[in-house]
């Protein structure tokens, strides 16, 4: 007689992990969850009072190929923190705040102490951010992935208010631009990255002698939520405050600041006008990439591009000083490319 675990599926293993999944999940709970982890759909009681005229906003993003580089370093604990930031910096271009969290784990083969490390990580992720882990689905797929081989995606639910929705419709020629640091390459670029800087390299130390090149590799995805309330905030009595938010993901900055901004807008940027973090200039380097390529690739050392009108600029710098200012809008004609470094 055949059984489930001989086709490669453990529903015991399974159990086991639920219950330390749930662990976890219940420390970011607070009264606004109804009900714990383990039903068949996760309870929210959202109290519409917070936002006047309330538009929910959400989002979905996973790790990518990021988790090459967590399992050969046996570093299972960030990835998840990766994840939530991912996720949340994306509604938070919006002017969104996040309400609550879900994930999907798709594993080879099901490890309950495995998938708590890893849930885990998803957990401090949302506790970092206050909000709860309601819920989501770990599925142990044998003939899909191989051995430790995962995937790891996330879903994300915020609110704001419908008049201080973000969407960059007030920009115009002239705004300046603001950049936000990030940590490193965030969750994106790593099939090239992995390409140019090879596993056998990883416990290297870096050019600049400040750890190993697999610890620059796997440094989490910053999370931008707490500056833009900030930001927000220092700019709130301004008839223009902030205009457009643009997270710098996949696709680089010609693949990602056009979106925020109106048809026949684009931005200048000004080439050295932020620090670089080291671990692109060796990606650059080892692999011999165009600078066209890197930014079409990578954040290149900024994570979140902010568009202000230029009386705002003082004020914002002042609440952030780690932001740069690093270019201005300008008109595009139709055709040509909407991100220039000059």
């Amino acid at each position: 007689m055949r059984t489930y675990r001989e086709a490669g599926v453990d529903v015991d293993e399974a159990a086991r992990a639920v219950e330390r999944i749930a662990a976890a999940a219940a420390e970011t709970h607070g009264p606004a969850v109804l009900g714990g982890v383990g039903g068949f759909g996760a309870l929210f009681r959202f109290d519409s009072k917070t936002h006047k005229d309330p538009v929910l906003v959400s989002s979905t993003d996973g790790v990518g190929t990021k988790l090459k580089v967590a399992l050969a370093l046996e570093r299972l604990d960030t990835i998840g923190v990766d994840l939530v930031n991912a996720c949340v910096n994306d509604i938070a271009t919006c002017g969104a705040d996040p309400l609550f969290f879900l994930d999907y784990l798709a594993v080879g083969e099901l490890r309950a102490e495995t998938v708590e490390t890893i849930i885990g990580g998803v957990a401090a992720g949302c506790a970092a951010v206050g909000i709860p882990l309601v819920g989501g689905e770990t599925a142990e797929m044998p003939d899909l992935y191989r051995g430790d081989d995962f995937d790891l995606a996330g879903f994300v639910v915020g609110v704001a208010a419908r008049a201080d929705l973000i969407d960059g419709s007030t920009a115009r020629a002239g705004d300046v631009v603001l950049g936000l640091p990030s940590s490193g390459l965030h969750t994106n670029g790593y099939s090239l990255a992995r390409r140019v800087l090879p596993e056998s390299i990883w416990p290297e130390p870096m050019p600049d002698g400040d750890r190993s090149i697999g610890d620059a590799l796997l440094e989490p995805h910053r999370g931008y939520l707490d500056e833009i309330r900030i930001l927000r905030r220092a700019l709130a009595r301004r008839r223009r405050g902030v205009i457009a938010l643009a997270h710098l993901t996949g696709g680089g900055w010609e693949g990602n600041v056009p979106r925020t901004l109106p048809d026949g807008l684009g931005v200048e940027i000004e080439t050295g006008s932020w620090p670089v973090p080291p671990i692109f200039s060796l990606i650059q380097q080892r692999g011999d990439v165009a600078d066209e390529e890197m930014v079409r690739t990578f954040n290149v050392g900024i994570g979140m591009t902010v568009v202000l009108a230029p009386a705002t600029v003082e004020a914002a710098l002042t609440a952030l000083p780690e932001a740069c200012r690093i270019g201005q809008v300008v008109e595009v004609p139709a055709g040509e490319a909407r991100v220039r470094f000059i």
